[in-house]
């Protein structure tokens, strides 16, 4: 709460140096900062003494609140995660806090149980108690309890070329800018860097500005890498159990039901992507996003790696000989296709430059010369993401897995058991009816829910979820003498 009031307490004492003097100014956010602490340190201690739970044969409980005594119970058989998060503080004292969950997404975390927190012992016993379960039998491949994968220090190299280098890049300009504005001194920050830059032609400016917000986006992206990734471990536990270790600074804990386990999904950033390296997720019921913990993306298997070990890993997860995602004969979709995602690329490009040639022709002829570079620049660049976006499309079956792959900035290649298929559905919109496209999805409990096969042939969209879940479509699809093959 300390730590809490201070990051609070300092851009009040700017804003009150404002209108009063520096002693009187931090009389002020002092004495707000102990009655802040104070009150939080006491309600927290209250919680502390009336919170009580209990590990019962059938349910696990959770009893807390004062006044208003609240009570939550989880049937055991609906518990699918036990998950550890530990920060600095925490790991000081050697506390960890568990969340006990259902995987089910409800109002008010009606499906979590939050013990904050307990000792790494007892945290221990109740993660390998709640998650006793009876080992799936093994598969081909490798079904050895053990590591998976562990940490190489050589895999940072691929957190620059990640979109958060950027996003990182950009938000440290805009906190140089917020914290001028606390000290009233935006006009001499602006004014100092152009000064800098006075004599410098406007573009070299602008590249070197961006360079420099580029870079300490870099900076700021292998950071947040170590801070992630530091410590990692990938394990299979006796019982069927994955478990993800990591963090430096708060260390994550992370546990997956291999019974859960719906099939894998190798994703491929751009920038990742152009470097040979994907990442892997899992696609498995009963994982919700943690909202409290940007960082706690539980899906997450293994972070950017070269792409045979990505593989290689897939396959020791899947008990499989080799990963279905290696399968390199996807069946590619039709030419119309690549049209429609080239016209869609050209739109996207040629808008911007539109609206900046309206505002010249009513405004300036800068902003026609302006549209005009725009266009020359963003048009290929369009063009190459447009096939490459096609290029990306394909679908297949392999062994007991459907494949689909699709995406250029995010490219996807999702391997999904088919067993794990319980329904499809076959859209259609108007300008893929001209173009004889249909989109086809798959519908699963597992993962993000549905996962789609977009701008498939007609007749290819609909044969590839029928000989992937047999019996399932057969019932609505038509036959050439336009009949019905069912009810």
């Amino acid at each position: 709460m300390a730590g809490v009031a201070g990051g609070a307490g300092l851009p009040t004492l700017f804003g009150l140096l404002r209108g009063m003097p520096l002693w009187q100014a931090l009389g002020w956010v002092l004495a707000g900062a102990v009655l802040f602490v104070a009150a939080a340190t006491g309600a927290d201690y209250v919680r502390w003494r009336r919170t009580r739970y209990r590990i019962g044969p059938e349910r696990a409980e959770l009893r807390t609140g004062l006044l208003l005594v609240k009570r939550r119970s989880l049937a055991r058989e609906r518990i699918r995660s036990v998950d550890l998060t530990a920060n600095v503080l925490l790991r000081v004292l050697g506390l960890v806090q568990v969340r006990i969950g259902t995987g089910e997404q409800t109002a008010g975390g009606e499906s979590t149980l939050e013990l904050d927190a307990v000792s790494k012992a007892e945290a221990e016993r109740l993660r390998t108690q709640l998650l006793a379960r009876t080992a799936p039998s093994a598969g081909p491949g490798e079904a050895t309890d053990g590591v998976l994968a562990a940490l190489a220090p050589a895999w940072i190299r691929y957190a620059p070329v990640s979109f958060v280098a950027p996003l990182l890049g950009g938000a440290a300009v805009g906190a140089v800018m917020q914290v001028s504005e606390w000290f009233g001194a935006r006009a001499e920050v602006i004014d100092w860097i152009w000064g800098r830059f006075r004599d410098t032609p406007l573009i070299w400016m602008i590249v070197v500005l961006a360079g420099a917000a580029m870079a300490t986006g870099v900076v700021g992206a292998l950071g947040l890498w170590i801070e992630m990734w530091w410590n990692y471990r990938l394990e299979r536990e006796p019982g069927g159990t994955l478990r993800v270790r990591r963090g430096l600074l708060t260390a994550r804990s992370t546990s997956i039901e291999e019974r859960r386990l719906r099939g894998i999904d190798l994703v491929e950033p751009l920038g990742v992507r152009l470097v040979g390296a994907a990442r892997l997720d899992a696609v498995a019921t009963g994982l919700v996003k943690d909202g409290e913990d940007e960082h706690a993306d539980r899906k997450t298997l293994l972070p950017a790696v070269p792409r045979a070990l990505a593989d290689d890993v897939a396959a020791r997860v899947l008990r499989e000989t080799a990963a279905p995602t290696a399968a390199s004969l996807l069946t590619p979709h039709p030419p119309t296709a690549r049209g429609r995602r080239l016209r869609w690329a050209l739109t996207a490009a040629l808008l911007p430059a539109l609206l900046l040639a309206l505002l010249g022709w009513w405004l300036t002829p800068v902003l026609l010369w302006t549209a005009l570079g725009c266009a020359v620049v963003v048009v290929p660049v369009a063009v190459a993401l447009g096939l490459d976006a096609y290029r990306s499309l394909g679908h297949g079956i392999t062994g007991a897995y459907l494949l689909s792959r699709s995406g250029t900035v995010r490219r996807s290649t999702v391997a999904l058991q088919r067993s794990g298929v319980i329904g499809w559905t076959v859209r259609q919109s108007v300008f893929q009816r001209r173009a004889g496209l249909i989109t086809v999805t798959a519908t699963t409990a597992a993962g993000a829910g549905a996962y789609d096969v977009p701008d498939a042939g007609e007749s290819q969209g609909l044969t590839f979820a029928a000989e992937a879940v047999p019996g399932l479509l057969e019932p609505f699809l038509i036959r050439d003498d336009g009949m019905r093959t069912g009810g």
